[in-house]
């Protein structure tokens, strides 16, 4: 079913806002915070300095990943009602890493127009900026913080050809960085970016090796871009019973090494594990 997107109809409107600079917010998003006639926000204190700054005053509904289910009956009321709804996280696109996928897609199931306008967001700076190859890069947020579950999502992405976009905290840096080049090999390119937009904004460039090496003192919020594994070519040539088997010797389960496979060849994991049991 289609949907047009400005059909004059109650509509939730999701605000991307700066991420550090407060200029970096666009006309029309300042206009429809304007427009809107209440916003769900992660942090009402956070959303009244951006609102006074640029002289809003609006009704603020606190949102965020504990009550978003909560909230939802709630979002829809004030649609049912023919009211515009703003949907805004701290900082940045709202969803990308922040709160606000369960209210967008119960709003969409209901039946109402869901609008994202364009804007901030710390991911493609950090990935233009890296001198690293751009396209196709892989976005995956944050890590787990776990060590273990840490090291198995980057068993997950080490095979991926495209270039990685991580988010990382400062106290949990090194440690990933560690597990990088144990996980994905020293020699593959990386930068970190720091503060975004900010005024100490930061870059650190070169392999991972290199970054370990110079044991950087890392602050504030960062956005990790990996170089992609450049070897994967020579999958291809593989059938996909052996290409199944090589991570099953490199000590996967049969299913991981499945769902590995499945994500390289972009297979569904059914169609590799019927293949992969001749059925």
């Amino acid at each position: 079913m289609s949907q047009k997107s400005y059909d004059n109809t109650p509509t939730l409107y999701l605000i991307p806002t700066p991420i550090g600079n407060m200029e970096d917010i666009t006309i029309r998003a300042v206009n429809t915070l304007k427009m809107v006639d209440v916003i769900f926000c992660e942090d009402t204190r956070v959303t009244l300095q951006l609102l006074k700054h640029y002289d809003i005053n609006k009704k603020l509904i606190s949102s965020h990943e504990y009550n978003e289910s909560k909230n939802k009956e709630k979002l829809l009321e004030y649609l049912k009602s023919g009211l515009n709804v703003g949907l805004v996280s701290d900082r940045g696109t709202p969803i990308i890493s922040d709160p606000g996928y369960e209210l967008a897609n119960f709003a969409i199931e209901n039946g109402y127009n869901v609008v994202s306008l364009p804007g901030p967001t710390a991911l493609i700076p950090a990935l233009t900026s890296s001198g690293i190859s751009p396209m196709p890069f892989y976005y995956y947020g944050f890590l787990k913080p776990q060590d273990s579950a840490r090291r198995k999502e980057l068993e997950f992405l080490k095979n991926i050809d495209a270039t990685l976009i991580i988010y990382e905290a400062p106290h949990r840096i090194n440690k990933t960085l560690i597990d990088l080049g144990n996980i994905l090999g020293n020699n593959r390119k990386i930068s970190i970016s720091r503060e975004i937009t900010k005024k100490y904004e930061e870059i650190y460039r070169g392999t991972i090796k290199e970054l370990i090496e110079q044991n950087n003192e890392y602050k504030g919020e960062l956005v990790i871009v990996v170089e992609g594994n450049k070897n994967t070519t020579e999958y291809k040539n593989l059938s996909i019973y052996d290409h199944v088997n090589l991570y099953i010797e490199d000590g996967k389960s049969s299913m991981d090494a499945i769902k590995i496979v499945a994500r390289e060849r972009g297979m569904k994991k059914s169609e590799v594990y019927d293949i992969y049991h001749n059925i």
